[in-house]
């Protein structure tokens, strides 16, 4: 049976219920996926500068083969020993400091990042949770609430334990070294302190992806960690699409910011598309919460999903896509900037490693958002076969976020793509030409 658009959309109503999401006003039928590239199912390739799932490629030999090799001998649960599970675990913490010596391992981010939370609640004896407002962590009953924008309408009455800070911006509120940022948060835990709820933990991704990833310094949450560790609360760090590698500087981001947490959550680009998730901590917070809390997840740290996170983590590391994610990244911004240039509709370049894009403003002096202009340029770039999103709080960030085998040869292509379709659509909807054109 060959679906049509409509079809697709009619049938995942049907069966998958209303109102699901959906990239591009033309969504795309995906049918293959190779490297950096996926085909549709009318045989058009398109360039993924978007997905993080497939960290080290789509269909990745190494991790196809080495997931049909343990499918074909074991999968089960962690009630029977297998070495996997504990190789995995010492290998992964091996990238970290000393003090994130433990794990447990989920299905999804939601599920680590819940779990974080009660690690919080049993080390703390509190329930108060600091977030940003323009966050997402996950979408469990409790998770669900750690973001204003995705906030479901119910809730169990979780959401009286949230509070919410503003969101970093680099063009809008500078903070160059996080102190602003910092008392911010301080006065929510005095908040929290003083109508009774008291502070548990602060999570926070720590390269604030969608929060549109403002630029900040290298060391940007010093200043929130001591506040954080002063009033008695855990520092989460939520590294599901920071980590592994795509800071380019770092292999993960609370590196790059300068602090180690006290927890840490992983999920989507574990194992290459394999449901994997993640708990990373120190061993007296983990066996603090199996005291408080009973848990076991069936399918977590299964023989064949720690296979192909063993081999996601051997494709990192043999191939240095750490280096690769510096080199490339570097000259995906040096292309944004000389576009910068040209065009007055790029206010801001900004990123690291295999991360970057750029804010488009309508309007420099006054940071107005061109959030219909970037939307626009999102579905032209995927008629001509880029693929990529924008997030933040005005969707006029452009989120460019490939797998990490992206080459400069993929940049220029992207780049390309992207000058042509900025000029064309400044003059489509009659803005301001050009800058190199002097208008």
């Amino acid at each position: 049976m060959t679906r049509t658009t409509q079809d697709f959309l009619a049938d995942r109503a049907r069966l998958m219920g209303p109102n699901l999401p959906t990239f591009y006003e033309d969504p795309i039928h995906i049918v293959r996926g190779e490297g950096v590239w996926l085909w549709d199912a009318d045989g058009k390739k398109y360039l993924d500068c978007y997905n993080n799932v497939p960290h080290v490629g789509h269909c990745n030999p190494c991790v196809v083969e080495a997931v049909s090799k343990q499918m074909a001998t074991l999968n089960t649960h962690t009630r029977y020993f297998h070495d996997l599970v504990l190789d995995y675990i010492e290998k992964l913490t091996s990238t970290m400091d000393p003090f994130l010596d433990t794990a447990i391992l989920t299905c999804t981010g939601s599920e680590a990042n819940d779990i974080a939370l009660r690690m919080a609640e049993g080390m703390t004896g509190k329930r108060g949770i600091i977030v940003t407002d323009a966050t997402y962590h996950g979408n469990t009953s409790l998770v669900s609430q750690l973001g204003k924008e995705y906030k479901p309408k119910v809730g169990f009455g979780l959401d009286q334990y949230v509070r919410f800070v503003t969101s970093p911006d680099s063009l809008r509120l500078p903070d160059p070294d996080g102190t602003l940022f910092a008392a911010r948060v301080a006065e929510q835990i005095d908040a929290l302190e003083k109508d009774g709820t008291g502070f548990a933990t602060l999570i926070v991704c720590p390269y604030f992806f969608n929060e549109a990833f403002p630029a900040t310094n290298d060391n940007w949450l010093k200043p929130v960690a001591e506040v954080v560790r002063k009033a008695g609360g855990l520092l989460i760090c939520d590294e599901v699409q920071s980590g592994f590698g795509r800071m380019g500087t770092h292999f993960w981001a609370h590196q790059k910011m300068g602090v180690v947490p006290d927890v840490m959550t992983l999920g989507k680009p574990m194992a290459n598309g394999l449901p994997v998730g993640g708990v990373v901590t120190n061993s007296e917070i983990l066996a603090k919460f199996r005291t408080n809390f009973r848990y076991f997840n069936t399918f977590g740290g299964n023989p064949v999903s720690c296979t192909a996170a063993i081999a996601v983590l051997d494709e990192l590391l043999d191939r240095d896509l750490l280096g690769n994610a510096k080199t490339v990244g570097d000259h995906a911004r040096n292309r944004l900037v000389a576009m910068q240039d040209k065009y007055d509709i790029i206010g801001d370049v900004r990123g690291s490693g295999m991360v970057f894009g750029a804010e488009m403003l309508l309007n420099k002096e006054t940071n107005e958002p061109a959030t219909e202009f970037t939307t626009k340029v999102l579905n032209k770039m995927r008629h001509r076969g880029v693929l990529h999103t924008s997030l933040g709080p005005h969707r006029c960030t452009l989120k460019i976020r490939p797998p990490m085998v992206f080459g400069t040869e993929h940049v220029d292509i992207l780049m390309d793509t992207l000058d042509e379709v900025i000029e064309e659509t400044l003059n489509e909807m009659d803005l301001k030409a050009p800058a190199s054109l002097g208008a």
